[in-house]
């Protein structure tokens, strides 16, 4: 069964950073794309980035690019996301996830996966 449990998440002021951290099992990790998503309160689910199996090919959504870095660790079976020069607006519950079949290589859709964490909650005061 895999499993992936988020964590690093807080409250930080605006112009702060966060590390967020994926940790899973259930499965070999560096077979499969990863990806983080977003929940603000009131709105639906949001892509923010993803990676390809190995890490050598990220995609990120417009409202982050420049200031979130998508990486992974495929001998620690872990997913990251550092998040820098946060916004007030980047406040929302932080999922990771990813896709049942090795081919997806950008799961930059909450429809091309399949298995999620239950969040990490990111607060940012302004």
């Amino acid at each position: 069964q895999v499993q992936l449990v988020e964590s690093g998440g807080g409250l930080v002021q605006a112009g702060g950073s966060l590390r967020l951290s994926c940790g899973t099992s259930g499965r070999t990790f560096s077979d499969y794309a990863m990806g983080w998503f977003r929940q603000a309160p009131g709105k639906e689910r949001e892509f923010v980035a993803s990676i390809s199996r190995n890490g050598g090919s990220t995609t990120y959504a417009d409202s982050v690019k420049g200031r979130f870095a998508i990486s992974r660790d495929n001998a620690k079976d872990t997913l990251y996301l550092q998040m820098t020069s946060l916004k007030p607006e980047d406040t929302a519950v932080y999922y990771c996830a990813t896709p049942r079949t090795r081919f997806i290589q950008q799961p930059t859709d909450a429809r091309l996966v399949d298995y999620w964490g239950k969040g990490t909650l990111v607060t940012v005061s302004s």
